[in-house]
C-alpha cells in the first residue's frame, strides 16, 4: 500500500486532544502530509468530533482533569465506532497525576497504538528509570522485550522511539534506524510523530504495518531536511517541506529496518 498517496487521497480527519505546546506544529505536520487535523479539547464536543474522525490522538503533555475527561469521552466514542486510538504518554514518569491519568485512559479505552520514548514506555509497563526530566528520558534505548510486554499487556501496537526505534505488536518486532539528532532540538517532534502514526493507521490495513511505515517515513523526511539546514530554526520548515513532498519511492530507497520474530530471528532486512 502507498500510505502517502492514500493519505493525500483520503484526507483523513485526525482528532487531536493534545498539549498546548505542540498543537500548531502537529496540525501543520498533518496538513503537510495531506491529512485534516482538528484540535478539540472541550468535553462538551470531544465525543461528537471523535465519532466522525478517522483517528483519535491522545497526548497528555499539558493535561489537566478536564482534558482527561475529554480523552475518556472521545476514546469511548471512537471505540464504539471502531476508530483508531493513539496514545502518547508524554512525561508519564514526571508526576503521580500523569501516571494515574494514563492508567485511567488505558483501563477505560481500547487503545490501538501507544507511542512514547524509551523511558515513557518503560514507565507505562510499571517499571522505573533513574531519572526523568520533563518530556525527556534518561533511557536512550529500550530492550525490545519491554515494548513487547507493554503490547501484550494492553493489546496494542507499541512504538518506543530512541536512537533505534522499536515497533511491536507483541508477536514480532521491527527496528527502524532512520532519523537525525536534530529532532531532539525542536519541541514536539515526538508528539508530531504520534499524530503522523494516527494518519498512517487511519488509511492502513493493520496498525503494525502502518506504524512501521509511518516511523520510517518520518525518519527519512528528517534526514532529507537535515541535509539542507543550519540548525533547529531552519530544520523546522525544511522538515515540514519534506513531509509535504515525501514519496513512497524515497522512503523505500532510504528506509533502514530490520524485522525480528520473538525467537530473535531476523527477516526482511533492508
Amino acid at each position: 500500500m502507498n500510505y502517502l498517496k492514500e493519505i493525500k487521497k483520503q484526507k483523513p480527519l485526525i482528532h487531536n486532544i493534545t498539549n498546548v505546546v505542540v498543537a500548531n506544529f502537529s496540525a501543520n505536520g498533518l496538513l503537510a502530509l495531506g491529512a485534516s487535523p482538528v484540535m478539540a479539547n472541550a468535553p462538551e464536543e470531544a465525543a461528537e468530533i471523535a465519532a466522525h474522525a478517522n483517528a483519535l490522538v491522545l497526548n497528555i503533555g499539558t493535561c489537566n482533569r478536564e482534558q482527561i475527561k475529554s480523552m475518556i469521552l472521545a476514546g469511548k466514542a471512537a471505540n464504539k465506532k471502531g476508530i483508531t486510538v493513539i496514545l502518547d504518554p508524554v512525561a508519564i514518569g514526571a508526576t503521580i497525576f500523569r501516571k494515574s491519568a494514563v492508567k485511567e485512559i488505558l483501563s477505560e479505552i481500547d487503545v490501538s497504538v501507544i507511542r512514547g520514548n524509551a523511558g515513557e514506555i518503560i514507565t507505562v509497563l510499571g517499571e522505573t528509570i533513574s531519572e526523568m526530566k520533563g518530556a525527556d528520558s534518561m533511557a536512550n534505548g529500550i530492550d525490545p522485550d519491554v515494548a513487547i510486554r507493554v503490547a501484550n499487556k494492553y493489546g496494542a501496537v507499541v512504538i518506543a522511539t530512541g536512537e533505534t526505534d522499536i515497533i511491536t505488536d507483541g508477536e514480532s518486532y521491527t527496528e527502524c534506524y532512520n532519523g537525525v539528532s536534530m529532532l531532539q532540538y525542536v519541541t514536539g517532534t515526538g508528539c508530531l510523530l504520534t499524530a503522523v502514526v494516527g494518519a498512517f493507521s487511519s488509511v492502513g490495513v493493520n496498525h503494525y504495518g502502518a506504524s512501521v511505515v509511518a516511523v520510517s517515513s518520518y525518519g527519512v523526511a528528517a534526514e532529507l531536511a537535515y541535509e539542507n539546514c543550519a540548525g533547529p530554526g531552519s530544520f523546522l520548515p525544511a522538515f515540514l517541506d519534506e513531509l509535504y513532498g515525501l514519496t513512497e519511492e524515497e522512503v523505500k530507497a532510504k528506509a533502514i529496518t530490520q524485522n525480528f520474530t520473538l525467537e530473535g530471528k531476523k527477516n526482511d532486512a533492508r
